[in-house]
């Protein structure tokens, strides 16, 4: 499968929160998805542990990329590239992926990819939907992120318009979700418990939409103190809580915010496509307000199915991919986690000398290397 830099074969891995995803896709294709998540052993915290997320990856690295192996049908020495999320997200957390990527890329004499979180979540939709538009506007969505961007090429302009000034929009949901006692994540709970509420039955705040508030970012640290004080006081006065009118109230709020933005974003750039992507792109009522604003404005919406939505490894294996076909500079054996690595940063490319062709005279005499290749990967 080498040599075919328009349809690249790569494998990704994705480590940045609470997820251990491996994707394998063949150019746009996706042949394996297989996710490890550690969801339930945070639960009973409340949310997420940058330290029991890191064990996680570790205990689930080599049998989750085994199981996306198996379930594409490839041998790891048929692939032609490794991708890692190189950031930003947990710091740890990325370490143990990017550090896994580093071993396999070496001993199968594999160009390494460190690429970003963010710009990983816009590309999976082409494994959905095709081709990305160019320009495409995204509007990214999760418990860390809320960011509109527009992107000219996904694998080196990436360029922000706004961002969430505090709590991310999933941040959001699940704080809502603790104090209205529904567990951990918030997000599915309250989108279930929303289709049976009443989004306009209590007249929750809708963050920085005045005139003189930035066009394109985001704040929900005010509607999560409405919400929560509304219900303390119902609480306080002996009264019922409605569960699933504020539930609804409150989702409703994040979405028309979202939505509202992001259309705006699209008609003052001048572009006719708008992806979502994210945890919180899975939340059906976003989902049903973007495609009713769209269709209105005359954009095309696309968003990739729930499951490709959230943290998965397909998205990092998709954007290494198309750093291959548009042959981008590989990263190099110094590649670190970096937390905070900004989105403009699409990947993270490394100094030549530093990373060798992998099928080069240094590493064809490299003993442990070529013993690891042949126990190990034949």
């Amino acid at each position: 499968m080498a040599d075919h830099r328009d349809e690249p074969l790569v494998l990704g891995i994705e480590t940045s929160c609470d997820e251990t995803g491996v994707g394998i896709v063949h150019g746009t294709t996706l042949l394996a998805d297989a996710v490890a998540s550690s969801v339930d052993e945070h639960a009973r915290f409340g949310g997420v542990v940058p330290e029991v997320a890191s064990r996680a990856h570790l205990e689930a690295m080599v049998a989750t990329i085994e199981r996306a192996l198996t379930d594409a049908g490839v041998k790891a020495r048929d692939l032609d590239g490794i991708a890692v999320t190189a950031g930003p997200g947990l710091a740890g957390a990325l370490l143990v992926g990017v550090t896994a990527a580093k071993a396999y890329a070496y001993a199968l004499g594999k160009p390494l990819y460190g690429v970003n979180h963010l710009a990983s979540h816009i590309c999976v939709d082409q494994l959905e939907h095709g081709r990305l538009p160019e320009p495409t506007m995204a509007l990214l969505v999760s418990g860390g992120h809320s960011s509109l961007l527009v992107s000219s090429d996904i694998t080196s302009d990436v360029r922000p318009l706004g961002a969430t000034i505090d709590d991310a929009a999933g941040e959001a949901f699940d704080k809502i979700a603790r104090v209205l006692q529904l567990g951990f994540p918030g997000g599915p709970v309250i989108d279930r418990l929303a289709r049976e509420g009443d989004p306009e039955a209590i007249a929750f705040p809708r963050g920085l939409t005045g005139p003189r508030d930035a066009a394109y970012d985001f704040s929900f640290s005010g509607l999560k103190t409405a919400v929560a004080r509304w219900i303390e006081a119902k609480r306080a006065a002996g009264e019922e809580i409605p569960v699933r009118d504020v539930a609804a109230s409150f989702q409703e709020a994040v979405v028309d915010v979202l939505t509202r933005k992001a259309v705006r974003a699209c008609k003052d750039e001048g572009v006719d496509h708008l992806m979502i992507g994210g945890g919180v792109a899975a939340n059906s009522r976003l989902r049903a307000l973007a495609e009713e604003r769209c269709e209105r404005a005359g954009i095309r919406l696309r968003v990739p199915r729930p499951g490709l939505c959230t943290d998965n490894g397909a998205m990092v294996a998709a954007l290494g991919a198309e750093m291959v076909a548009r042959n981008r500079a590989a990263s190099d054996w110094q590649l670190s986690a970096d937390s905070s690595l900004p989105v403009t940063e699409t990947h993270v490319p490394g100094d030549a000398h530093l990373h060798p062709h992998p099928h080069s005279h240094a590493h064809s005499h490299d003993h442990v290397h070529e013993t690891a290749k042949d126990n190990l990967y034949s």
